[in-house]
């Protein structure tokens, strides 16, 4: 049965197609060069092949893409850059933190981009007396109003700036 199948023809080997034959495990794994004559046999030493260039990342990035592509910059020298939403805006907008002096100066730029009036802000009654008050989201996730906390505290852990109604603002700050 055996004999029919030609089970040579599809067999699994190493090696190159069309060599029928098996190689068996040679001492000297090394070939040897034409000019050289079987009889010199060379040592490990001479033949190593030269240590290659540590491969450093994948998929290897070319050299003109590497050089067109500016280098990280710090956060110092960027900026800080948040998302600020409006409630009933169908976009969001993002503005540097680093351009503003303190929580004035970002009021005012709050009121010219949304085109309204948010107000001065008290420890006591928060915005009152204005439609909109403007909260934050910290690092950990928790909302808060804008001017609660220190300028310098403010901007280094504010990650979304959010223009919401006063309505929706009480129980945030203090009387709002």
């Amino acid at each position: 049965m055996e004999a029919g199948l030609n089970l040579k023809a599809t067999e699994l080997r190493l090696g190159l197609p069309g060599a029928d034959l098996i190689y068996p495990a040679a001492t000297n794994n090394k070939r040897s060069s034409p000019e050289s004559d079987d009889s010199s046999a060379v040592t490990d030493h001479e033949s190593a092949p030269a240590p290659k260039a540590q491969i450093v990342g994948w998929p290897p990035v070319r050299s003109y893409r590497k050089n067109n592509f500016p280098a990280k910059r710090s956060e110092a020298e960027t900026g800080i850059y948040v998302k600020v939403s409006m409630d009933g805006a169908p976009y969001l907008r993002k503005i540097d933190l680093k351009v503003y002096n303190g929580y004035a100066e970002l009021l005012k730029a709050l009121e010219t981009m949304f085109k309204l009036t948010i107000g001065d802000y008290s420890e006591r009654e928060g915005y009152k007396g204005s439609e909109y008050a403007p909260a934050y989201e910290d690092k950990d996730g928790d909302l808060m109003l804008v001017g609660d906390v220190p300028w310098e505290m403010f901007m280094s852990s504010c990650k979304r700036l959010r223009v919401m109604k006063g309505s929706d603002a009480r129980g945030l700050g203090c009387g709002v």
